[in-house]
């Protein structure tokens, strides 16, 4: 196997989104597994990760970010400034320092580092456990093309990635970041009203599911409006076009638009309390 990168690379924190990546970046080959390791307060968890992925571990987040070329910051958004006061005096202009906690801002990160620490901000979602999921990319300003090409790399191993401002990682957050949350309670929904319907709960449920599933490659693959792939289904008189005037009767469209703004005013406030 052609490894990708030829780094050393520590996740501090191995929590959902962590295993996550490190399933990835194992899988398709992004680092050599010698190069990884990870760390975490729970040693259970730390043999799971090392049993599943082989790779190194560690409960000493100092050991591990001084021999680290890039680490991530893995950890709930309330603990990481405890996190990151731990290592700082280790962190130079050699490391990149990557975070995945909602809401934390880079500059609040630089302000414990220090300004030219190599800071890059990511905010992926929990599909990137099967490896579908979609990861918005912000730098800060001591970050170059090459620190972003970096993050590009390690996370397209999960899925897609998109570069942003981050003065949009709020929005991010509240859309693809909690947005699977939404899907899945449209899952559930939809499987519950075909058991009302008469449907058996496993075939209502494989129903829902692959429609979503394959609508949502529709969509993807062809890049076409979603309103006109609703259209392609609607027919004059027909039965989508009364479900959908249900759903508008509902109000289904601005349930969403308020979730996602919701999530955004709060990952907007986690960030204020770190």
């Amino acid at each position: 196997m052609r490894y990708q990168i030829d780094k050393k690379i520590a996740f501090i924190g191995s929590g959902n989104m962590g295993e996550a990546l490190i399933k990835g970046i194992t899988g398709a080959g992004v680092f050599k597994n010698k190069d990884i390791t990870v760390t975490d307060i729970r040693r259970e968890r730390l043999e799971h990760i090392r049993r599943l992925y082989k790779v190194n571990i560690t409960a000493d987040n100092r050991d591990v970010v001084k021999k680290a070329d890039i680490i991530i910051l893995s950890v709930k958004p309330q603990i990481i400034a405890k996190v990151v006061k731990e290592v700082k005096d280790l962190v130079d202009r050699k490391k990149l320092i990557i975070t995945i906690a909602a809401g934390v801002t880079i500059n609040s990160i630089q302000d414990m580092l220090g300004k030219k620490a190599r800071i890059v901000r990511v905010m992926p979602n929990t599909p990137a456990i099967v490896r579908e999921g979609v990861s918005a990319i912000a730098s800060g300003n001591a970050a170059s093309e090459v620190d972003i090409k970096m993050a590009e790399k390690i996370f397209n191993a999960v899925g897609r990635t998109v570069i942003v401002e981050e003065s949009m990682m709020d929005a991010v957050t509240g859309l693809s970041g909690s947005g699977p949350a939404y899907v899945f309670l449209i899952i559930e929904s939809l499987t519950d009203a075909g058991v009302n319907m008469g449907l058996p709960r496993d075939v209502s449920k494989l129903l829902s599911i692959q429609t979503i599933l394959g609508s949502a490659k529709l969509a993807l693959d062809t890049g076409e409006h979603p309103g006109k792939l609703k259209d392609m289904v609607t027919s004059p008189g027909g039965t989508t076009i009364a479900g959908l005037h249900a759903l508008e009767d509902g109000g289904l469209r601005a349930a969403l638009i308020n979730a996602v703004e919701a999530a955004a005013k709060r990952s907007e406030e986690l960030g204020k309390k770190g």
